[in-house]
This record gives structure tokens, sequence and C-alpha cells, in this order.
């Protein structure tokens, strides 16, 4: 039998985080918990009178409920009701009748948690499954969706205003141009400070010792020999250091710590002539490191804000996923801010951006330096990720075989032909910033005639600048021009 077009395809889809389809012999009661979940998630289609299996059975079927039944469902079997559009769509069912299946289109709810009415169950989608969440994770999503704020909540344990870094705070203060305001009125005034008690955010941005109440409310940085992580008696982990404290001093610290274990390559640029550039753009790590910590879940306990500098890439690692109704696919321009207390003293410092026009020139600032795009992912589904990478294979050595990296990182064919000897001698002036003439020619295996001409060859086109009083100096040598 021939299926209209549609139903053919939802005969076919696999199900998965935006699809699922069930038979009309499904209870209703039991139907919305798909409905919830896509709700609660990204939303996603439910189509009723299809089997699991792609058999088109309709509503003909015997023991099929009412089609009335599932598409009120949303009003009738949820709280709050999501936004669901419901349509029938003709088919054949596997009777060979005419018949019908019904097509729910759930939009993802961005400011509650919906929960199904009688009992109060709370699922979300998760891959093909709609799972049923424990009171923990049900309060985690209120977190995410706004309906409930982590940062606005009096912290565990009871910080009182003698918890303050008071240093901090007036320097806070001098930012904000309000020096002449007590320190408790001031937390007041801009909520930080409810009934003598610090907030979550409060205790994040201002107390000395965050992590006595928040443990995991600091931020590491390590750096590794080499592109994988070793464990054991192979650990290559050459610098380790942990940051806690006020949130502006933590990214501040760490920021200079970043910068200093960066790197600088000597490169040639279009008119091929050497030039220092960094490792990565600062604002593209910089923005990473701000966005790991302003937008993280601060509610969830047991892991913390990571930058991993390896030699081809860095990786910074941020608990929780993007904040409600961000994606991986709409993050450049979708704005949200998870922790909008903390983003808001971060910019008073000059560190915050809108998400999306941050995410949107970190982009650009890797892209003029020819490196490839940031990498954004959420690989176990509690944590975004965000991987730069250097392209340190074209960087080290910047020449060979006749190719120059352009500024755009494409590969451009030179036309002048360097001989071997030359482009090691263009090699150890990038890695060295210099080069004489015994040295080219030990390292290249020539007499020392061969590696001057070399030398003299590359100074004659532009490439090397001569240093020296005299062609006798013993101290003569050549560098980058």
């Amino acid at each position: 039998m021939v299926q209209p077009d549609e139903v053919a395809r939802f005969s076919r889809m696999p199900e998965g985080q935006y699809f699922d389809r069930k038979s009309a012999r499904i209870k209703p009661e039991d139907a919305v918990r798909h409905v919830i979940a896509f709700a609660n998630a990204s939303g996603g289609q439910l189509v009723i009178g299809i089997e699991d299996d792609g058999t088109v059975t309709g509503f003909r079927r015997e023991n099929a409920k009412p089609i009335e039944s599932f598409e009120q469902l949303s009003i009738t079997l949820c709280a709050p009701a999501p936004v669901m559009q419901a349509r029938r769509i003709p088919c054949v069912n596997a009777a060979g009748e005419d018949d019908v299946a019904l097509v729910l289109d759930v939009a993802p709810s961005s400011n509650h948690v919906v929960e199904k009415r009688l009992g109060g169950d709370v699922y979300l989608r998760e891959a093909d499954k709609s799972v049923r969440l424990n009171r923990e994770q049900v309060r985690a999503l209120e977190y995410d969706k706004g309906q409930l704020c982590f940062e606005d909540e009096p912290v565990r344990g009871g910080a009182d205003i003698n918890d303050v870094d008071h240093e901090f705070l007036a320097r806070y203060k001098r930012v904000i141009g309000a020096e002449n305001m007590g320190d408790e009125r001031l937390l007041e005034a801009r909520d930080f400070l409810r009934g003598g008690q610090l907030t979550n955010a409060g205790v994040i941005l201002f107390a000395a010792d965050p992590m006595r109440f928040l443990p995991s409310a600091w931020v590491r940085v390590l750096r590794v020999d080499g592109t994988e992580l070793r464990t054991g008696r192979n650990l290559n982990i050459t610098k380790d250091v942990e940051f806690s404290g006020p949130l502006v001093n933590v990214v501040e610290r760490a920021g200079a710590l970043i910068e200093a274990l960066l790197r600088d390559f000597q490169v040639l640029d279009d008119n091929v002539r050497f030039k220092t550039v960094s490792e990565y753009p600062r604002f593209a790590w910089f923005e990473g490191l701000v966005n790991a910590v302003a937008h993280r879940d601060y509610s969830l306990q047991g892991d913390y804000t990571r930058v991993m500098i390896f030699d081809d890439r860095m990786e910074i690692t941020s608990p929780g996923t993007l904040p409600n109704r961000v994606t991986l696919e709409n993050m450049r321009t979708t704005r949200f801010a998870r922790n909008p207390k903390i983003c808001h003293v971060l910019t008073s410092f000059e560190m915050v951006r809108e998400l999306n026009e941050g995410v949107h020139r970190m982009y650009e600032e890797m892209d003029e330096l020819g490196l490839p795009a940031p990498e954004f992912s959420e690989p176990s589904g509690m944590v975004v990720k965000l991987v730069l990478r250097n392209d340190i294979v074209r960087r080290v050595p910047y020449v060979g075989a006749n190719d120059i990296v352009s500024r755009d990182g494409s590969h451009q064919s030179d036309n002048r032909d360097f001989t071997d000897v030359e482009r090691m001698a263009l090699d150890i002036v990038a890695r060295d910033g210099k080069v004489i003439t015994r040295t080219l020619a030990q390292q290249a295996s020539v007499s020392t005639k061969t590696a001057f001409n070399a030398l003299d060859s590359l100074a004659g086109r532009g490439l090397l600048a001569w240093h020296g009083s005299s062609r006798r100096d013993p101290r003569q040598y050549y560098s980058a021009k």
C-alpha cells in the first residue's frame, strides 16, 4: 500500500531526541509523559497511530483511544500547559483502510518546568527515552528554566558579612562609584545579602573562601606536555594551579597564568616577512574562560571549571549544560544568562559581553589568525566544552616544501624555489630569532661557503636582515626582517 509522503517518512524515521511515535491504543495518561519530556527539553514531535516498529495502524484499530483525548492532553493532563499543535494527517492503515494519524508538535517550555497534572511527575527527553526525574533533578531543571534562581537562594551553611573579602568589596565599590555606601547596605541593595545571610551569588562573588560553602566554586588550570593526558608514572602535567576566592580575582589570576603559559610563533606573513603571533587570540580564550565561570551551573556540585592547555589545543570545560534556550546550533545568535547577577558584576569589571556577541567574535578572532573555528560541545550532557586549536602542525615549522601559510590560513605557493639550506635557515630564524653562518653550516651539514651563500641570497631577496660591522665581523648574524 502507498502511504502519503509524510506518513511514510514518520514510519521510517528513527526515534530520538526530537521524535517518537506510539500506537493509538496507548492511554493518553501514558502518552503525556512524552509530551512533557519534549516540553522540558528542546521540543519535539509525537506521532500517534504508528507503532514503534513503523507499522501504520491509525485510529480505526480495535481498542484505539479517541483521537480527541490526545488532541487535548496538553491542557487536560499537563501543568502548566505547554504550547502544542495537533494536526491529523490522512493515511492507509495496516488493514488497507483509509485512516488518520495524529501529529503533536510540542514547543520547548523556556520558563517553566512542565509536570503531570495528577501526581506531579516530571519527565525529560534524553535521546530516544522520556525519563522520569527525581526531586534533585527536577530542582536542577527549575534552575535551568529560570523558575528558580540558584544565585538568589541563601547559601547552605549560613555565610554572613564576616565571610566577605572586604578588600575586594572595596574595589567593587570603587568600580561602581559607591565608595560612600556601607558594606552591608551595598550587598543588601544589590540583593547579595538577605536577612543577614549571603546568597549563593554573594558567596561566589564576594566571599574570601567560597569553597567553604560551595566546594565546586573554583577554577583549575593545567599545562599538559603533549597532545594527550597520561596518568601514573607517565603523568605529563607540567603545571597545575587551583584558583579560588572572589570570582573576579579568580578570573584575573587564572587569566594571567594562561597568558604566561601560551607561546608566541614567528611566522611568515603575506609579504613573506616574519611576524610574531600569539598561540591563540587573547579575546578567544579569555572570553571562553569568562563564559565558563559566568554561565556555569553552580547548583551542580562535584565538578569545577577547568582549563587544560595541550601542545595542539586548549580545552575549557564548564559544569552544566548550555543555559535555557541556548543550543549548540543557535549560540551565536541567542542571548540568555543563567546567572544574571554574577554576569552583572563581571560586566562592571568589563569582563562579560552578551553571550552571543562574545561567541561570535571568538569565531572572527580565530579566523583572523588563520586558526580553526572554536568547537563547542556537550560531551556528557552535563558539561559544556570549548576547544581552541592552535594549528601547530602548520606553525612549527611554519615554512616548508616551498609553501607559505598566508594570513587566512591557506597554503600559497611562493613561486621562488627555496633550497633545502635556505628553508633550514628560515626555520632556524623562526625558532631562535636569528642565525649565524657556522650554525647553519653545522645543522645543514654543508660548507660554511654554501651556508653563507644561502643566507646572503635570503638577505638579497629581503627575507632576512644582515647585522654586522663588516663581512669579517665575527659577531655578524641574520634575523627576520
